[in-house]
């Protein structure tokens, strides 16, 4: 996938991960990226296009794509944590809106956008997902289902998108220095080298990124007995 000359649009472009992802396209040589945010006076970069757009509402999502039919790649990064949902007491009602935001909401985002993506060459489809896609966890079991959803739909983009040339890539991160990890003191790696090794990606038609060893461990660990 050629980024030099692209056009992109990335969701949740405010800040973190998907600030990081506009800023890398950009400097790339992108032509264009739009900054999809829910309010489009938060971002800041004077270099991106922005967007409203909330991935949990069809109309928003239905004009975005009206309006940046120009993309040839599309990053879903939108995503919310959901952690006041406890495993077994209290409301569920974090563990819903992670689900709407971050699993309903790229599909969603994918679902529009996947006709302009073949109208415009095929491009790329990226999906921002997480170690959690392959750890359950008691101490945010909302999230990680979210992201697991999200990895099961991810497989399944690609080999629906695939005849019509859409490279679909698959980005697994631990932690990494956001607003979203704040609540940790783990090692974490940068926003920035989450984007760039995305960018490399992008470059060379891989459709998997493992950003760190904390998630090469857990991947490599899918193939071990449950009881590890």
């Amino acid at each position: 996938m050629e980024i030099k000359g692209s056009v992109a649009l990335v969701t949740g472009a405010n800040r973190g991960i998907g600030r990081a992802f506009a800023r890398a396209l950009i400097d790339h040589g992108a032509a264009k990226v739009y900054a999809a945010v829910r309010d489009p006076a938060t971002v800041s970069d004077e270099d991106v296009t922005p967007l409203r757009l909330d991935v949990t509402k069809p109309d928003e999502v239905a004009e975005a794509a009206a309006v940046a039919d120009d993309v040839t790649i599309v990053i879903n990064n939108a995503a919310v944590g959901g952690f006041d949902t406890e495993l077994l007491t209290g409301s569920l009602d974090g563990a819903r809106e992670a689900m709407e935001t971050n699993y309903f909401g790229t599909w969603a985002v994918s679902r529009a956008f996947a006709p302009v993506l073949a109208r415009n060459g095929g491009g790329a489809l990226v999906n921002m997902l997480s170690v959690a896609s392959w750890a359950s966890r008691p101490d945010y079991p909302g999230y990680a289902a979210s992201k697991s959803a999200q990895w099961s739909l991810t497989g399944a983009l690609r080999q629906a998108l695939r005849e019509q040339g859409t490279l679909v890539i698959g980005v697994h991160a631990g932690f990494v220095e956001t607003d979203l990890s704040s609540f940790t003191d783990a090692p974490k790696i940068t926003a920035a080298d989450v984007a760039e090794q995305t960018m490399e990606a992008l470059a060379n038609d891989r459709v998997e990124v493992l950003t760190d060893e904390r998630t090469r461990q857990v991947k490599h660990a899918l193939s071990q007995p449950p009881e590890g």
